[in-house]
């Protein structure tokens, strides 16, 4: 393996990608639900229930997603995906029946797999060789700017146009603007594969060392799996209610102006992490992003509806989730190496997916039945599973790699 980076101009083209496709695709989606219940005539809950049936056929897809991004590239596959990402919207903007907008959700979740994180981290790896942890830090950086410019972009859209016309100009940019970045990606070189982990910090120690043989991979793949999809259903159904959540909480018109403190935050956890991360290992960094999760949660709990502890939460939840979008893509690159990455990185998708594809429809169900106090509650509680969960896989890594030092030392 070499030392090849992959070049900046493709990690910001990919990072304008990755901004329009999740503003599109993912963030738009809780502003507009309103005004799509509405003119569909449907229960706002049962929208939320579509977009859970998406989520979910898109989980299915994801590890053979995977798999053909290790086969043919993840570039390649970037072009059909803008491709389908653009006629999806398009077509949910003319749906004029809920099973002809319900079928268009499921492409465009289905398309999502192609254009998202779990691609664009496998192209990186295939182009950017060893260096590949230090760029998928740098497009989680500029990717961050996702819900800060598309929160309030489609509200200040919303007020002009309605959301058939928003989503028919959101076709255009995945047509217009991602098509031909994602067509040029395809055209780079790959680097031929290794099979011998990557080191995703600047000095190796015991705690950073690949998983040896005292360690079950299968164990750890499991774990990791478990981790990322109780953090999954955290993150997805929060970032879905979050301006309806606060409002419901009682900040009112202050909650979008709290919610576009999360973006930011985003930012600023994977600048702190591309500063000081290379002292960590992954796993220790996916351990401190569900631990803040879990923070923020019980800030918001604790403080509501005093406006300090809310902006407190929003900058909490950000910062979580920033670092959550970084170890989701290096901590199988850390764990198991390149060689197939882009089927791990598949299954790691599908099982954030999974648990996504519930979040958004048992959260509203939460809402309407229990109340905002008691939803938040259950997400406070699986966040602390997901801080479990990681921590056991950085414990047996732990042990892994102290027992042949402690064996070596033996008389």
């Amino acid at each position: 393996m070499t030392d090849r980076k992959a070049p900046a101009l493709m990690i910001w083209a990919l990072g304008a990608t990755q901004i329009i496709g999740y503003g599109t695709l993912y963030y738009s989606f809780s502003i507009l639900a309103p005004a799509m219940a509405q003119d569909l005539s449907l229960p706002l809950d049962w929208l939320f229930g579509i977009l859970s049936l998406a989520l979910l056929t898109g989980g299915l897809l994801a590890p053979q997603a995977g798999k053909w991004a290790d086969r043919y590239g993840a570039g390649r596959l970037m072009v059909p995906g803008s491709i389908a990402a653009a006629v999806s919207l398009a077509c949910a903007a003319m749906s004029s029946h809920p099973v002809t907008f319900t079928l268009s959700l499921v492409v465009m979740e289905l398309a999502s797999c192609f254009v998202l994180y779990g691609t664009a981290f496998a192209a990186i790896v295939q182009v950017g060789g060893s260096r590949a942890p230090a760029s998928i830090t740098h497009l989680t950086l500029i990717a961050g700017f996702a819900s800060t410019l598309f929160w309030p972009l489609t509200a200040a859209l919303h007020t002009h146009f309605d959301w058939r016309e928003i989503y028919l100009l959101f076709a255009v940019l995945n047509l217009g603007l991602c098509l031909p970045i994602h067509w040029w990606i395809s055209r780079l070189p790959r680097e031929a594969e290794s099979a011998r982990p990557v080191s995703t910090t600047v000095s190796p120690s015991r705690e950073n060392r690949p998983v040896g043989p005292a360690v079950s991979s299968q164990s750890i793949f499991l774990l990791m799996l478990a981790g990322f999809a109780v953090e999954g259903f955290v993150l997805a159904s929060i970032l879905v209610h979050m301006v309806p959540l606060l409002g419901a909480l009682g900040l009112g018109a202050s909650a979008l102006m709290v919610s576009a403190l999360f973006g930011p935050s985003q930012v600023a956890s994977r600048l702190l992490n591309m500063v000081f991360g290379g002292r960590l290992s992954q796993t220790v960094l996916a351990t401190i992003s569900a631990g803040l999760l879990a923070l923020a949660l019980t800030a918001l709990l604790s403080t509501t509806p005093w406006l300090p502890g809310l902006a407190l939460f929003a900058i909490l939840f950000g910062l979580g989730s920033g670092l959550a979008s970084i170890v989701g893509g290096t901590l199988p690159l850390e764990l198991f190496g390149r060689a197939g990455y882009g089927a791990r990185l598949g299954w790691v998708t599908a099982a954030r997916q999974f648990s996504s594809a519930l979040a958004p429809f048992l959260f509203a169900v939460g809402l309407e039945a229990a109340g905002p106090e008691r939803a938040v509650t259950l997400t406070v509680i699986g966040a602390g599973v997901a801080v479990a969960l990681f921590g056991l896989i950085a414990v047996q890594r732990y042990r892994a790699a102290a027992a042949p030092l402690d064996a070596a030392t033996e008389p």
